[in-house]
């Protein structure tokens, strides 16, 4: 794809079919992705890919624990207010957006439900990707950065080749769960993981692009004409 293209294609997709995702055509995502820049080199990200009865133990684990009323166990950092202003306003955007294409009405508490669910479940894909940063760097956040450009060049990788992905929190609500089943290395953190797999093109939530601030909303030019 071209490089503007590959960029607008990229979708947060939720909806997948049953179609397998090869290990080489993983394999060779992740050689992608390992090319995204990070400081000094260091490389300070892993990834842990999974899919099968694994990745269904995951899911399971995920989903039964944080609807049994668990405390989030999360290993990275979260803001205790949750969002506020106009980044409250944004991840509410693109809520009503998602719920309008799925018709899913307000006061529908069980379709609400539902999605949540599908979440906690990684939207039911078939391969996740579980990104985590060596421990000895946890603290810094630069290494934070990093992960997020290895995350984001991911994701473009699983684009460029007709795959969707969606990085996604909620699948690692319960860190510990995903750290058992995923055999993660307790010198590592878990960071966020991302779903992959085939769109599933029938599902209408995959045909939402969420809308972005203007640039000069976002953005300063010092010293130019």
């Amino acid at each position: 794809m071209e490089f503007d293209t590959l960029i607008h294609a990229r979708r947060s997709t939720r909806g997948y079919t049953d179609e397998p995702v090869s290990r080489e055509l993983m394999e060779e995502i992740l050689g992608l992705a390992q090319r995204a820049p990070s400081s000094m080199n260091t490389q300070p990200w892993n990834f842990h890919v999974l899919t099968g009865a694994p990745l269904d133990l995951v899911r399971q684990g995920n989903t039964e624990r944080m609807i049994s009323g668990a405390a989030v166990d999360r290993e990275i950092k979260m803001a205790d207010h949750g969002y506020q202003g106009v980044h409250r306003e944004r991840q509410v955007e693109i809520a009503v957006q998602l719920f309008e294409a799925m018709g899913i009405e307000r006061h529908d508490a069980e379709r609400r439900q539902d999605w949540v669910l599908r979440g906690f479940r990684q939207f039911d894909a078939p391969v996740s990707v579980v990104i985590t940063l060596d421990a000895e760097l946890a603290d810094d956040t630069i290494a934070h950065f990093d992960c997020g450009a290895a995350t984001y060049g991911l994701v473009l990788a699983a684009t460029s080749r007709g795959l969707g992905c969606v990085i996604n929190g909620q699948g690692i609500m319960q860190s510990s769960v995903v750290r058992e089943h995923g055999n993660i290395p307790e010198d590592e953190v878990i960071m966020t993981c991302v779903a992959m797999g085939w769109p599933n093109d029938e599902f209408e939530a995959n045909h939402v692009v969420s809308r972005r601030a203007p640039t000069d909303a976002v953005a300063s030019f010092v010293g130019f004409d």
